[in-house]
C-alpha cells in the first residue's frame, strides 16, 4: 500500500475533479472522516459544511456529504459562507466538526477541504494521517461495502440560512462590540468569494457607509482582479471616491488587506505593529510578543523590539502560528499575507475579526491608517515563485545550499534569505530581505537560476 500525503500546511488542495478532489475520494474522505471520528467520540459525529463561491463548490461538498452520510453522520450545510464563519458554527452550535470546501485564494479551478475540530482548531495531524491511511487502502477498492455511490451525481444539501445570520450576530454584537463605524467611508472588496453577502452586511451593520466590490461571484470570478490578491481596483476606488479606508479579502476571507485613503497597501506585517501597539496601551498584549512566521519583514521586528514587544518567527502557515501562541500564552499572531489570529477571540484566522480589530485600534487612537501604518520601515524585500514538478528537500540541493550561503554572507546581517516550498501549490519560493533593492533581486535571481537547473523550476 502505497499512501499520498493528501493534507499540507491548510488542508486538501488540487483541481477540482482530479484526484484527490475527484467525486469517488471526496466520498471516500467523508467516509474516512466519520469512521475515525466516531472511534474517537465514541459517537456518530455531526458536522457542519460550508464552501465558497467556486462552480465546484457545491458538487464537491454533496459528494463528502455522501460519504459521511453512509456512515451514519448528521451533515448540515451553511452554504456560502467563510472559512472562519465555518469554524464558528462548529464550536458554538456545536457539532463535532466542521469542513469548509475552499481553495482560499487559489484559481477557480482548484478547490479544497479544511476540516475544523469544536475549537476552531484545525484537524489533528495524527487525524489527517489516518484519513490519509484510509485513503490509501481504499482507493480503487472492488468489493461493495468499499463502494461509493457510482458515477451519477450525490445527493444534494440542504442549506440552513439561520448559521449565517448567527455568524453575522457574533461579529456585530461580540467582536465588533461598542464599536461605531459611522464616521468612516469604507471600500470593500470580496474577491467575488466567500465574503460577498457577510462582510458588507457586518459593516454596514456598525454603521459605515461602505462601497462594495468583487460581490457578484459567478463560480470562476473568485480571486480574478479583485481581493486581497489584487488591490488595484480596490486602491483606485478608494482614492477616487475620497474614502477613508479600503478592505480586501480573499475567496475565503481568513485574509485581509487594508489599503489607506492614500491608496497603498497596508498588509499583515502593518496591521501587526498597529494592532501590537494598541493592545500593549491598553495592558492587552499577553506575554508581550507577537508570533510571525519566516515571512514577516525583518522591519517589523525592529519596529517591535523598538517597542519593547517581542517577535518569534515560526514556519509558514496559521496552524503553526497558532501551535506557537498557545504554547506562548500570547493573544496575537499572523502573517504578511493578512491572515492574522487572535487567539482569545477566536482560534481561526477571520479576516472580518481582523478588519474589526484593525478599525477599532484606528478609531481609538484617533489617528488615520496612513500614519499607524507609516511606523512601520520596511526593508526592501523579492519574492520569486517558481513552479515545480517536485520538492526535493532544499539541504539535499549541494549547489543551491552554496548560492544560499554565499548571498547569505553578502547581506553581513542586514537581510535575511528564506528559499521554501509553498505547502498548498507546487512552488518553490525565494524570498531575500535587505537594504539595496537592486542587490537582492540580483541575488534572489542567483538563488532561482541554481533551483531551475537542479528541478527545472519555472
Amino acid at each position: 500500500m502505497t499512501m499520498t500525503k493528501l493534507f499540507g500546511t491548510d488542508g486538501i488542495r488540487g483541481i477540482a475533479g482530479e484526484f484527490p478532489l475527484d467525486r469517488h475520494t471526496i466520498e471516500l474522505i467523508g467516509r474516512s472522516l466519520v469512521s475515525n471520528l466516531r472511534a474517537e467520540l465514541g459517537h456518530v459525529p455531526s458536522i457542519v459544511t460550508g464552501r465558497d463561491t467556486r462552480e465546484s463548490g457545491q458538487s464537491i461538498e454533496g459528494a463528502l456529504t455522501a460519504g459521511a452520510t453512509s456512515q451514519g453522520a448528521t451533515v448540515r450545510s451553511s452554504g456560502v459562507i467563510t472559512t472562519p464563519g465555518v469554524a464558528f458554527l462548529a464550536k458554538n452550535v456545536p457539532f463535532d466538526a466542521g469542513v469548509v470546501i475552499s481553495a482560499s485564494h487559489n484559481p477557480y479551478r482548484d478547490n479544497g477541504i479544511k476540516i475544523f475540530s469544536p475549537s476552531g482548531k484545525k484537524l489533528a495531524d495524527e487525524l489527517e494521517r489516518k484519513i490519509e491511511v484510509d485513503i490509501a487502502k481504499w482507493v480503487g477498492a472492488t468489493p461493495q461495502n468499499n463502494r461509493t455511490s457510482g458515477d451519477g451525481e450525490s445527493p444534494g444539501v440542504d442549506v440552513n440560512d439561520a448559521y449565517d445570520e448567527m455568524y453575522q450576530d457574533y461579529l456585530i454584537a461580540h467582536v465588533g462590540s461598542g464599536l461605531n463605524l459611522a464616521a468612516l467611508g469604507l471600500a470593500i472588496d470580496c474577491a467575488n468569494g466567500a465574503a460577498y453577502r457577510i462582510a458588507p452586511a457586518v459593516f454596514s451593520r456598525l454603521g459605515a457607509n461602505v462601497s462594495l466590490l468583487g460581490a457578484n461571484p459567478d463560480g470562476r470570478n473568485i480571486n480574478e482582479a479583485c481581493g486581497s490578491l489584487h488591490p488595484e481596483l480596490l486602491q483606485a476606488t478608494v482614492v477616487n471616491k475620497h474614502l477613508d479606508i479600503g478592505i480586501a479579502f480573499d475567496g475565503d476571507a481568513d485574509r485581509v488587506l487594508f489599503v489607506d485613503n492614500r491608496g497603498a497597501v497596508v498588509d499583515g506585517d502593518h496591521m501587526m505593529l498597529i494592532l501590537a501597539e494598541h493592545l500593549k496601551s491598553r495592558g492587552k498584549l499577553k506575554a508581550n510578543v507577537v508570533v510571525t512566521t519566516v515571512m514577516s519583514n525583518i522591519g517589523l521586528e525592529i519596529a517591535l523590539r523598538k517597542r519593547g514587544i517581542g517577535m518569534v518567527r515560526t514556519s509558514v502557515g496559521d496552524r503553526y502560528v497558532l501551535e506557537e501562541l498557545l504554547s506562548l500564552g500570547a493573544s496575537l499572531g499572523g502573517e504578511q499575507s493578512g491572515h492574522v489570529i487572535f487567539p482569545d477571540i477566536s482560534l481561526a484566522g477571520d479576516g472580518i475579526i481582523t478588519a474589526i480589530e484593525v478599525l477599532r485600534a484606528v478609531s481609538e487612537v484617533g489617528r488615520p491608517l496612513a500614519e499607524l501604518a507609516s511606523q512601520l520601515e520596511r526593508y526592501p524585500q523579492v519574492l520569486l515563485n517558481l513552479r515545480v514538478l517536485h520538492k526535493p528537500p532544499i539541504e539535499s540541493m549541494p549547489s543551491v545550499r552554496s548560492i544560499i550561503d554565499d548571498v547569505e554572507k553578502s547581506l553581513q546581517g542586514q537581510g535575511r534569505v528564506l528559499v521554501r516550498y509553498s505547502g498548498t501549490e507546487n512552488l518553490a519560493r525565494v524570498m531575500i530581505e535587505g537594504q539595496n533593492d537592486a542587490e537582492i533581486r540580483h541575488q534572489a535571481d542567483r538563488i532561482a537560476a541554481a533551483l531551475r537547473a537542479e528541478i527545472g523550476a519555472n
